[in-house]
């Protein structure tokens, strides 16, 4: 009866050290930050950007999306990542309680910037902050604030359809924006492969553009992309021999991770 009690005791013990390494991790699963708001009630104002996607509203993104600073930006590598963010309403009364907001990051906001747009260089590294289009920042806080406390989290990114390229460049010089992009939202690395070559590896040009500088051009193009949750797609053929620079191909594929 003692040895049994005993064991009762240690497996009691030990459900109560993993019940609150559970709470402590959701605890801090949470960061803190500061949001902003640009581009105006229609998210006009926040097309184009420094990840490159252009015209948001023909990528499928939308106006919920979101300029990040240098610390969270990463030299463009969470282009396309989502955020789910909510007002810190222990730290204001700014805030609209019981509401949060995902967007996507489709920007930079540069070191500075807010100085003059919301009055506090909230850009500046190493500040994790988040200068979000307007209706996604009136999701969460009250226009007047112009800046709040955020608490925010990387969670996973929905989309409709499958991964999308966009082909530029030229002869010997081939630049594929990549949008669309579920699961991870952003891309560790990529590759390109024609019918006459072996897998070619491409290097971040800038934000989600990836580029190699190889004879192409009248080849059908597939592509292996690996998200930077770790998940490698093969989409063969995707652009077919007849592909001219700066048209779009969709695939059927979709990152999960």
């Amino acid at each position: 009866m003692g040895s049994t009690a005993a064991m009762l005791l240690r497996s009691v013990a030990v459900l109560a050290l993993l019940a609150m390494s559970a709470t402590t991790a959701a605890a801090q699963y949470w960061n803190s930050g500061t949001a902003t708001f640009y581009g105006g009630r229609d998210g006009s104002g926040t097309m184009g950007g420094a990840c490159g996607y252009d015209n948001l509203y023909n990528q499928g993104y939308g106006v919920l999306n979101a300029a990040l600073s240098q610390v969270l930006f990463n030299d463009g590598a969470s282009c396309g990542q989502c955020y789910n963010i909510k007002c810190d309403t222990g730290k204001s009364g700014w805030c609209k309680p019981g509401y949060s907001v995902t967007v996507t990051a489709t920007n930079l906001c540069p070191p500075n910037y807010a100085i003059t747009t919301n009055g506090g260089g909230w850009c500046n590294p190493p500040r994790p902050h988040f200068d979000m289009s307007q209706p996604a920042w009136e999701q969460i806080g009250i226009y007047r604030a112009g800046i709040i406390p955020v608490l925010y989290q990387r969670v996973p990114c929905t989309r409709q359809g499958g991964v999308r390229f966009t082909i530029s460049g030229f002869n010997y010089f081939q630049l594929v924006l990549i949008t669309n992009v579920a699961g991870s939202g952003s891309i560790r690395s990529m590759s390109v492969k024609g019918a006459s070559t072996g897998w070619i590896a491409m290097t971040r040009n800038w934000g989600a553009l990836w580029q190699c500088s190889s004879a192409l051009v009248g080849e059908p193009l597939s592509f292996a992309v690996t998200s930077t949750g770790g998940q490698t797609l093969y989409m063969n053929n995707i652009a077919p021999a007849w592909w001219t620079f700066g048209m779009t191909f969709a695939s059927n594929n979709q990152f999960a991770y």
